[in-house]
């Protein structure tokens, strides 16, 4: 089997995960989640250098941080997939007590998150934080943090920018999902972001486009393409194009799935589209 087939069979399985979770609570956000599985996986299967058990430090180990917190279901499968804590406690999301809350949390110690995360706009200048700490220790590990763009229409995102490219944070690969929509419809409907490349480029990153954002050879591709020009004394973005609700057909090309759980009848639907791979928990 080869590596990107491995990946793609983990990726189906994350999907039935996320579409799971949020049925049985009525409760999530599916759209968003789906459409970054991929992403997610070639970073926690492939591309990062981890350590296990967890240790919230990290010293001498790659860092991630997801600020657009409320994809937290592909987040979580991911962890537990990849090893960070049992599989079955994804039967637990969104619940009373639950360490798997809605948005990612630190004080219940959930391994894998360094970062209460939900609050829009916050994961970058978090990511920075960490990533300045590493040049400054030495450490010649790599800090990835991802973000939505709906929530580039948060200001602090741009100091964040501004500051990063002024520093010269070079160990930091910030990825940004374009799915072009958000809770209340399309990001240029809401609060239209304008030309993003040219603006991170003005502000003195370095951009690359991923136009294939839910292919995970693309995806790994883009990564390594990105690896290769940190430590050259400019940040680097990865514009990533996906589509939210990738994978369920009926949840595809709309913000409809934005935070809308699947009732019984149409969880069906979208489990017959993705067949189980790793067994359920």
């Amino acid at each position: 089997m080869s590596t990107i087939t491995a990946l793609e069979k983990t990726t189906t399985q994350v999907r039935r995960d996320i579409l799971r979770m949020v049925h049985k609570v009525n409760s999530g956000h599916p759209g968003g989640s789906l459409g970054c599985a991929e992403f997610f996986v070639s970073l926690y299967f492939e591309v990062m250098d981890f350590q296990l058990p967890f240790a919230m430090e990290g010293k001498n180990e790659d860092l991630f941080f997801l600020s657009n917190g409320h994809i937290s279901p592909v987040f979580y499968s991911v962890l537990a997939r990849r090893g960070f804590f049992p599989v079955e406690e994804l039967n637990t999301f969104r619940l009373i007590n639950s360490r798997l809350q809605g948005h990612p949390t630190t004080h219940e110690g959930l391994p894998g998150v360094r970062v209460a995360s939900g609050s829009l706009g916050q994961g970058l200048s978090v990511a920075l934080g960490a990533a300045s700490a590493k040049k400054i220790n030495q450490d010649p590990k790599t800090v990835y943090v991802l973000m939505g763009d709906g929530e580039l229409q948060e200001g602090q995102n741009w100091e964040a920018f501004m500051y990063a490219a002024a520093k010269g944070v070079d160990n930091i690969i910030a990825t940004i999902d374009l799915n072009g929509k958000q809770i209340d419809g399309t990001t240029k409907e809401v609060l239209d972001i304008g030309d993003l490349e040219g603006k991170l480029k003005a502000f003195g990153w370095e951009i690359l486009l991923l136009k294939e954002g839910n292919s995970i050879q693309a995806i790994l591709q883009t990564l390594k393409i990105a690896k290769s020009k940190l430590r050259q004394s400019k940040p680097v973005a990865i514009l990533m194009e996906t589509e939210m609700g990738n994978g369920v057909d009926y949840m595809m090309h709309t913000h409809a799935w934005h935070g809308k759980a699947p009732n019984d009848e149409q969880l069906a639907l979208a489990l017959a589209q993705n067949e189980e791979t790793l067994g359920d928990y």
